[in-house]
């Protein structure tokens, strides 16, 4: 994946989490919760994590190749 599209991917999900945050609000107000359980529960956390796997996974492999040079 190349950088430009993982910045238009984060993009996509700040903008992503920005239109889940009534349903967050919600849930932690009438049902308690904290926000990271209301993220859970909207299977946000899920998605964050894969996000930030994948720029893991590509800033790993991109310092690969600059120390096979």
């Amino acid at each position: 994946m190349s950088r430009r599209n993982l910045t238009t991917n984060k993009g996509k999900h700040m903008a992503e989490a920005h239109s889940y945050q009534m349903a967050i609000d919600l849930l932690c107000c009438h049902l308690g919760i904290s926000e990271q359980e209301a993220r859970t529960q909207l299977g946000l956390e899920a998605k964050e994590q894969t996000l930030q796997q994948q720029i893991v996974d590509t800033q790993h492999s991109l310092m690969g190749l600059s120390a096979e040079k």
